[in-house]
């Protein structure tokens, strides 16, 4: 491995961090609420740690994929290391593993809090946390892509090694230079966050919590500056507007440039965007049907639009709520449950286990039971109109397959070491893996992960990791053989 190179990265990583540190101290400077020390501590801390490492290892060569995974993998945890500082110094989260925990979450747009008291911290800090969304959601590798070239170092390796690989399944290909597909990425995605940022404020929303919504919802993150999160407003427009934009982050970002362009063919020959928007509205329905028939205490309108967000919400992996979810008749709680395990598009901000999985898993089935039926048909698996091959039909079971085994075992190591009910040991491992957030039981929407043990909270964040890097660039280093020549 190339580590002076690797060194060099991590050293950009932690001047990019305190760079950006700077947004937060400016709002703490603005409320006066005394945090202000803290960011200045914590900028120093992390830029005097980030320059010499940076200047000191400038001379390098380009990385190998193996260097760029381990950065991609290593560099999440000393960016939410860092992080955590301005939390420690201030003492609203006096405790390493509670101030890693809330920042792993953050950048990992889990959105899972171990804050009792949101509403206590002071504005600063609020923004950091929700600063983390931002940051995460589009990959803060993904900077480092465009600042690459100027330091000397090709960024592709680190561009596979973040890619999703619903997006390589898919066979599309956003732009042939990394770097301006990054820029164009960030362009659309700060884009986003603007425009609902100016909506939220037009219809009410104080111009604060509208910018720190707006990174939670575009980055499909969760993080609110309430305790009840958007359900502390009880405010339909807040509502319908927030719906509008999780599922915008729900979509491939590739569309949305084809959308800018005015090229309308990437959309129509996208099947798994199809899939995407049947998932929403069946399940949508289902709910809400549930919600005005069985519920009894809805009204139409009502039912949809609660129904609506937490399918939403849940299926891109945001995880914020309007309603206690856990109050619902329970076939209305079995549609939440089954958007847990779902997901949304491949190359969207989201996590989960994606549609296209499903979209290949599924005509793969079928293309079987028809080889069962007819043994001479030959029978392809088609993803927008190209031919999918076995190594990736293989690729897309494994992945299922993994995910499903590691919520098992997850479920059974918290149920063993912090003693939790097996519905919310699972639902702990599935908030984390897929990066959703609120869960059922223990950690449900009225509750949050502060009771977890400091052992629970570690494993959690592993899962955390896990699941945002997809599962393979974490797993992968427990080879041995990724460490040998």
């Amino acid at each position: 491995m190339n580590y002076p190179s690797i060194a060099h990265v991590l050293g950009t990583l932690l001047l990019f961090i305190a760079a950006t540190m700077l947004f937060p101290l400016a709002v703490a400077l603005l409320y006066g609420e005394g945090d202000s020390i803290a960011f200045l501590i914590s900028i120093a801390l992390t830029a005097a740690t980030g320059a010499p490492v940076w200047w000191g290892f400038r001379k390098n060569r380009d990385l190998t994929i193996r260097d760029g995974v381990f950065i991609v993998s290593f560099g999440w945890i000393l960016v939410s290391s860092v992080s955590a500082l301005p939390f420690i110094i201030h003492g609203s989260i006096p405790s390493f593993t509670d101030a890693f925990f809330e920042m792993m979450s953050g950048y990992t747009t889990t959105g899972a809090s171990i804050l009792d008291d949101i509403e206590a911290l002071p504005h600063g800090l609020l923004f950091w946390r929700s600063m983390t969304h931002l940051i995460g959601g589009m990959g803060f590798i993904m900077v480092t892509i465009i600042l690459l070239p100027l330091l000397g170092i090709g960024g592709m390796q680190l561009y596979k090694a973040e890619a999703d690989p619903g997006q390589v399944i898919t066979g599309e290909k956003f732009l042939p230079r990394v770097k301006e597909a990054a820029m164009w990425l960030w362009g659309i995605y700060l884009g986003m966050i603007m425009l609902q940022s100016l909506l939220l404020w037009g219809f009410g929303m104080p111009l604060f919590d509208s910018l720190c919504h707006a990174f939670g919802t575009v980055s499909t993150s969760g993080y609110s500056t309430k305790n009840a999160s958007l359900g502390h407003y009880d405010n339909a427009w807040f509502d319908w507007i927030t719906i509008i934009f999780m599922f915008l982050g729900g979509m491939t970002f590739m569309l949305h440039y084809h959308l800018l362009k005015k090229n309308w063919d990437p959309l129509k020959e996208n099947t798994e965007l199809r899939w995407y928007i049947g998932f929403v509205l069946f399940f949508a329905i289902s709910a809400t049907l549930i919600l005005s028939l069985v519920g009894g205490h809805e009204s139409p309108l009502d039912a949809a639009r609660h129904a609506t967000f937490q399918v939403v919400s849940i299926l891109t992996t945001t995880g914020f709520t309007t309603t206690d979810y856990e109050l619902w008749p329970a076939a209305a709680q079995m549609i939440i449950i089954a958007c847990c395990f779902i997901g949304a598009c491949a190359g969207s901000t989201t996590s989960g286990i994606k549609v296209v999985h499903y979209e290949i898993i599924s005509k793969y089935l079928y293309a079987n039971g028809r080889k069962f039926l007819q043994p001479l048909a030959v029978i392809p698996v088609r993803i927008n109109g190209r031919t999918i091959e076995q190594p990736v039909i293989s690729l897309a079971v494994t992945y299922f397959i993994v995910n499903i085994f590691m919520i098992v075992i997850g479920g059974m190591v918290m149920t063993l070491t912090d003693g939790m009910d097996i519905a919310s040991a699972m639902s702990a491992i599935v908030a984390s893996l897929f990066n959703i957030g609120p869960g059922f039981g223990a950690v449900g929407p009225s509750h949050n992960f502060s009771d977890i043990s400091t052992f629970g909270k570690w494993f959690l964040t592993f899962n955390m990791l896990t699941g945002r890097l997809e599962m393979f660039s974490v797993l992968v280093m427990f080879y041995p053989s990724f460490w040998k020549e």
